[in-house]
């Protein structure tokens, strides 16, 4: 082998001495971490372009946790979504997600996380077109500020797409001194593990694959999104949960679709001070709302209700919902996603229909051409004009690109590979799961019911982590046995107070007012929750109104009803304690009863559905435990417990 001289060596750039180094021999000095206990910290400088066009470096912020009191020779690397998600504030989330992979060898395997570049701690980029609130308002349409954004960004924004991140990626690995990699990615992350695996197979021992893109990324027109609502809503409506509301919630969504596209609906929706305010609800914020669905399970489980009261002439439900999704903390950041690096890298190296190097005009025309050339069955319940709802045609069809066309990806290695897939993901739908496990042929694909995108932070069932558990441990993947939907269907919001069923055991004058009351509280726990998911647990602080009136106030003592009406003519006043909204155990409610329609007085309830109180000057007792059991879990029998609000760390913007 030929000497390399000292002399040479000392001309070198760091980076390139680091690619020269034996693998095992890491060239990275550690130090504890102040914000991760048990993970050590170093930084890498790379190539902000490793052409050479552009000078520069960037610094990767990199920890690592160690499986022994020394290093291993392979790691597990985690890989976050967006793209444009920080991993560093993952960091002990991950170390818990990958438990069994880190203790799956004999000799262990560290953990090695790292912020891709341009994202948290390495080298995040700003431009201000996106971040000040003065540039925003001082323009005259979203397009202006996106082309502003890139001529401010300058050159440089050619240098953050995957294959960049995919160096970076091989040079933490040797630099880190490891010989193999597990890769686990989420949502675009999996497009950079499959694409590190085509480029460097010889360093990939296995393949993780949650909520996985295709190598190519996201085909710009979401047409697998659109193919996919059809087989979500069927399994949501699996074993007859939809037969009370909807004989068919596809096609009823199909109709809607078609009536917004003439004319948009109005719909009435309180705020938390009780002011009336009215939504307009369009297609564009129905498909976003089913999008949403993908990380907030609350959600979906209300639309066929919804779409169906809004077919017969009432909006409020839909709009209501459309509200309750959009309720978050203002202590709260936005999102967790870095939105200039998300428009970067997606303006670049997304297949888009047009000429990279055509004007913004040319675009548009291009893209319209290429849309119309789709039949619209691939639409449906929606039509072709939908296909640009989602955010990357309408963004970057005036963004100049500053990198070439994305070279095609290679086939991935035939390594151990696990594949999970929501079977309730729209974003990342289980076809675009399947065509990727035909690249590997050992591939073993595992869906999930009832779970939406981000499989290992969305799955209530266990079937996901059961699943990498087996796979790291050398046995027998298995699929998901039938599972319960931990989030019944939601039923048609009454009307009126005449069209609720009575309840058994309580006399005729109070009998609609005591189911009433109960629809209402298995109302607001819908409310709560759907609330609660987008918070990251109980929204306390949070303030919404009722479906037909009053307020919600939701407190550590419990939710604070005023004047609270689910059912027209019923109003509830009083303070709900967290264990009965959430599970129907753990403490007692005294409440107030009022409204035109009801019977007034006072109710209490108990854990476990017991029912007690004063009602037009009569007193009652009754059970109801049956009523809320089967109202909480529809027809599968099985009570909803407290879900513990599992957020999808690893969120997905596509």
């Amino acid at each position: 082998m030929r000497r390399v001289p000292l002399s040479i060596l000392a001309t070198l750039p760091p980076v390139l001495l680091l690619l020269m180094a034996p693998a095992h021999a890491s060239a990275l000095s550690y130090t504890p971490c102040s914000t991760n206990a048990g993970f050590s910290c170093a930084s890498l400088p790379v190539p902000l372009d490793r052409s050479g066009a552009i000078p520069g470096t960037v610094s990767l912020s990199i920890e690592r946790k160690l499986s022994a009191a020394t290093a291993s020779h392979d790691a597990v690397l985690a890989l976050a979504g967006g793209p444009g998600q920080a991993m560093l504030p993952l960091a002990p989330y991950i170390a818990e997600v990958v438990s069994t992979a880190l203790a799956g060898s004999s000799t262990g395997r560290d953990l090695l996380l790292f912020d891709q570049r341009g994202t948290g701690s390495s080298g995040a980029i700003v431009c201000p077109a996106l971040s000040s609130q003065r540039e925003i308002a001082q323009a005259h349409s979203g397009a202006e500020l996106i082309e502003r954004c890139a001529r401010q960004l300058g050159p440089a924004r050619g240098a953050y797409t995957t294959r960049e991140s995919v160096e970076d990626i091989e040079a933490v690995r040797q630099a880190a001194g490891y010989e193999k990699l597990v890769l686990y990615g989420t949502s675009y992350g999996t497009k950079v593990a499959l694409e590190y695996a085509a480029r460097y197979p010889q360093h990939v021992e296995s393949l993780v694959l949650d909520s996985t893109e295709t190598p190519e990324g996201p085909e710009p027109f979401h047409v697998s999104t659109f193919k996919a609502m059809g087989p979500v809503l069927r399994e949501l409506c699996s074993a007859h949960a939809c037969d009370r509301v909807s004989a068919n919630p596809v096609a009823e969504l199909a109709r809607l679709t078609a009536a917004l596209g003439v004319r948009p609906l109005t719909g009435k929706v309180l705020d938390g001070r009780g002011r009336r305010t009215n939504v307009t609800v369009t297609s564009r914020e129905l498909f976003y709302l089913l999008l949403a669905g993908d990380l907030n399970p609350a959600i979906r489980p209300q639309l066929p209700a919804a779409v169906h009261a809004a077919l017969n002439h009432d909006a409020s439900p839909l709009a209501r919902l459309i509200t309750l999704a959009g309720v978050h903390p203002a202590s709260e950041p936005s999102a967790d996603i870095d939105f200039t690096l998300f428009v970067d890298t997606s303006c670049e190296e997304t297949p888009f229909p047009w000429q990279r190097t055509a004007p913004e005009a040319t675009r548009a025309v291009e893209a319209e051409a290429a849309l119309n050339s789709l039949p619209s069955s691939d639409f449906y319940p929606f039509d072709p004009e939908s296909g640009l709802f989602d955010q990357t045609i309408p963004l970057c069809v005036s963004w100049p690109d500053a990198s070439p066309a994305p070279p095609p990806v290679g086939t991935p290695p035939n390594v151990p590979t696990l594949i999970l897939s929501g079977g309730q993901d729209l974003r990342t739908p289980t076809e675009d799961a399947r065509r990727v496990a035909s690249l590997i042929p050992d591939a073993q694909l595992v869906q999930v019911p009832y779970t939406g995108h981000s499989v290992i932070g969305s799955d209530l069932s266990g079937c996901a982590k059961a699943a990498i558990a087996s796979f790291f441990g050398g046995t027998a993947v298995q699929g998901c046995t039938p599972a319960v939907n931990r989030f019944p269907l939601a039923p048609l919001p009454p009307r009126a107070l005449s069209s609720v069923a009575p309840i058994a055991g309580v006399v005729a004058g109070q009998a609609r007012t005591v189911a009433g009351v109960l629809d209402s509280l298995l109302d607001l726990r819908r409310s709560v929750l759907t609330v609660g998911f987008d918070f990251g647990g109980i929204p306390y602080g949070a303030r919404f109104g009722g479906l037909r009136g009053g307020t919600v106030r939701v407190t550590k003592a419990g939710t604070v009803l005023n004047r609270f009406s689910y059912v027209p003519g019923l109003q509830i006043t009083g303070l709900v304690p967290n264990g009965i909204v959430l599970k129907n155990a753990g403490a007692t409610a005294s409440l107030t009863i009022g409204g035109s329609q009801a019977a007034r007085g006072r109710i209490r309830i108990g854990s476990g559905g017991r029912i007690s109180g004063t009602l037009a000057g009569r007193s009652f007792h009754v059970n109801a435990a049956a009523k809320v059991k089967l109202a909480s879990a529809g027809e599968g029998g099985e009570a909803v417990s407290e879900p513990g609000f599992p957020v999808p760390q690893l969120a997905h913007l596509r």
